[in-house]
């Protein structure tokens, strides 16, 4: 990692940044946003009764591209990920979804934010009692598609997408994890999202398994053009898949840079994590 990336991480948000939490600068701001970025989050805080799990994140997600969000378990990076979609509401800072603030939206608002947003839960979180072709057609259903021709169409396009054919009548008790992973993902994109969030794809998959999501996490970017944010501790996924990796580290954003200028880096808070090394083995 190069001088000017570790100079950056360690010594705080940019003065932009705190800027834009003024009125003035937050109307410049959102206007930048709408050119740039999918999604922006600015001094984003988070507490859980006593304890900080986000202590000011800032953080740019670019469109079209892979960001893989990393760092230690319980460090905050799936409750990151669920105030992207307003699942949770923050103590204080901001999130813009292409140009537009969510944090003060009530619910009815959310629901046309949300449509723009696909997420793939850490485990799959598939309707039990539904088959595969209702679960990927549910997110139609909640939407109003009611005509059987066009439902039955687009679960066979995503079928054909996450290579599934055949699969519709199964039951997901029936499904390996990774065919769970996989439907869960076709739903999650059946609405043609413009971002997908994955929660911990690969977790609990072998590595072969693991390999073809990746895969399949690439595939999607490139055929649709998609933003995509994977929380992960599977950094070979990491890796493989993004072309920018932020690290999560006490509740802020410790490094945010390409996947070589981490693997070049001799910081030893970096390094500890990336060879899985405890303090105690330095």
């Amino acid at each position: 990692m190069s001088d000017l990336v570790t100079s950056s991480v360690q010594s705080g948000p940019p003065p932009e940044t705190a800027a834009a939490t003024t009125p003035a600068a937050a109307t410049t701001t959102s206007q930048d946003r709408q050119v740039g970025s999918m999604i922006a989050v600015r001094g984003l805080v988070k507490r859980i009764g006593q304890q900080d799990i986000l202590r000011g994140v800032d953080l740019d997600v670019t469109r079209g591209e892979t960001l893989a969000i990393i760092g230690r378990s319980g460090g905050g990076k799936s409750v990151l990920l669920k105030h992207l979609v307003g699942l949770m509401k923050p103590n204080a800072g901001q999130i813009w979804v292409e140009g537009q603030n969510i944090i003060a939206l009530n619910e009815r608002q959310l629901a046309m934010i949300r449509p723009k947003i696909g997420i793939l839960f850490q485990g799959a979180a598939l309707f039990d009692s539904m088959t595969v072709e209702e679960n990927i057609a549910f997110p139609l259903r909640e939407a109003g598609e009611r005509d059987p021709k066009v439902l039955r169409e687009k679960v066979r396009q995503m079928l054909e997408t996450m290579e599934l054919e055949g699969q519709e009548e199964k039951m997901p008790v029936n499904l390996s994890g990774g065919m769970k992973k996989r439907v869960g993902l076709a739903r999650a994109i059946v609405r043609r999202p413009s971002c997908i969030l994955y929660d911990e794809p690969t977790s609990g998959l072998d590595p072969v398994v693991s390999d073809s999501i990746n895969r399949l996490i690439r595939r999607l970017q490139q055929r649709f053009g998609v933003t995509s944010i994977v929380v992960t501790h599977d950094m070979k996924s990491a890796f493989d898949v993004a072309n920018h990796i932020a690290y999560l580290h006490e509740g802020l954003i410790y490094f945010n840079g390409t996947p070589g200028e981490l693997q070049q880096t001799s910081d030893p808070i970096l390094q500890d994590f990336l060879l899985g090394r405890s303090e105690e083995q330095r």
